[in-house]
């Protein structure tokens, strides 16, 4: 145990005994946070019998999530604290999975506190392939639009698949199932896990990460329909989340590499549970002009150190981008595979990583540019595409990882 929850509330809780725990990690959310609350109370007493506690695990936020959540009327207990350790999502989460343990509760949710889209329904299709022995960890799989989690498409849900041999499309998609085995297995980790980039937004790809290599049952996804949220322009409010899942991932391929260095490994899609809704997301707008500005930008700030620890193969793809603003797919999935690469044995993983960004805004302003005003689905085909030939240059991977 790392001590994430206070304290005062083990004598609270002790004793008590509930089927489920809803976890709802906040900061700054008293907009949004009631709507989560109320469906969520609902999801437990349609599927739980209302034998259930929703936790609210904030970050000190600054206004009123924590009073705004317990003024919320339910059937559920509920209880709101200021979790403990690094301020990041993980730790929060963490701290939930903290009390799953301490109460041995058969299974826990999480959702995200921004979420305007979440339905009741949510909570049985996020449980129910756990319920039933066929799953140990639940991912979401949502209809986004084409320009909702770049991050996810271009990265994580490609690399992950072709890594660990498990097509699960939404794997830092912020809602998840999570079995009692699992949560143990997260918390057996050593404590200074939580003192890494996984304490923040780096818990969703190392969640889903380990249940694919580690769990005893398939990772399974459950179909939610949309997700609306709070969405941020890529180009603009970043902020530190990209360092921290790249990092994260980067860190895992490390730790995983007797995994996927020692055999070939298959892809097979991720079972999905209940019926994928017919609807529409929200747009997304994105500035690709500003997307293309700030990867030049970014590449004339970056262009020494890069071009000093990267093959000179590569310099050329620099240059251009470095001129345009733009990345192909081919060139993109190389790029990946040698950051990868240099982040196993750097000493500088910020700045490496700091530098990897501008190709990333050059990727995303390529594949804006390749899908305005096409349809989500051929959105969807081109992100299938790339997973390809992600599989296809798998084999550059391996011989440069060796080097």
């Amino acid at each position: 145990m790392n001590d994430m929850f206070p304290n005062e509330l083990k004598s609270e809780l002790k004793g008590k005994s509930y089927d489920i725990i809803v976890g709802i990690p906040s900061y700054n959310n008293e907009t949004t946070i009631a709507h989560v609350a109320k469906m969520v109370d609902q999801g437990v007493q349609d599927y739980f019998k209302g034998k259930g506690l929703i936790v609210n695990a904030d970050g000190s936020s600054n206004d009123n999530t924590k009073k705004t959540f317990l003024g919320v009327e339910t059937v559920s207990d509920k209880i709101a604290y200021t979790y403990q350790g690094i301020s990041g999502k993980g730790s929060a989460m963490g701290s939930i999975m903290e009390i799953a343990d301490f109460l041995n509760v058969p299974v826990t949710v999480f959702v995200d506190s921004d979420l305007r889209s979440i339905k009741p329904w949510w909570i049985e299709r996020l449980t129910k392939p756990i319920a039933e022995g066929k799953a140990s960890y639940v991912t979401p799989y949502y209809v986004r639009h084409k320009y909702d989690g770049t991050i996810t498409n271009n990265i994580c849900y490609p690399l992950t698949s072709v890594l660990y041999g498990q097509k699960v499309r939404q794997p830092i998609g912020g809602d998840f199932g999570v079995s009692l085995e699992m949560v143990k297995k997260y918390l057996s980790k050593s404590h200074q896990i939580w003192k890494s980039d996984v304490a923040k937004f780096g818990i969703d790809i190392w969640m889903t990460t380990n249940a694919i290599c580690e769990g005893d049952k398939p990772v399974w996804q459950a179909a939610l329909g949309v997700k609306i949220h709070d969405v941020k322009d890529p180009g603009k409010q970043l902020g530190p989340m990209f360092k921290q899942v790249i990092g994260t991932l980067f860190a895992l391929m490390k730790k995983k590499e007797h995994i996927w260095t020692k055999k070939e490994i298959g892809i097979e899609n991720a079972p999905i549970f209940g019926d994928i809704p017919n609807v529409t997301p929200e747009p997304v707008n994105v500035d690709v002009e500003n997307l293309k500005r700030v990867s030049r930008n970014g590449m004339n700030k970056n262009w020494e150190y890069i071009t000093s620890i990267l093959p000179s193969e590569l310099h050329n793809i620099f240059k251009s981008v470095k001129k345009r603003g733009i990345l192909d797919d081919d060139s993109w999935v190389r790029i990946v595979y040698e950051f990868a690469c240099q982040y196993k044995t750097s000493k500088f993983k910020e700045e490496l990583i700091g530098a990897f960004v501008p190709l990333y805004f050059a990727r995303v302003a390529s594949f804006v540019e390749e899908t305005l005003g096409r349809s989500d689905e051929y959105a969807e085909e081109l992100i299938e595409n790339q997973l390809k030939k992600f599989e296809s240059q798998k084999w550059y991977l391996k011989k440069r990882w060796k080097v």
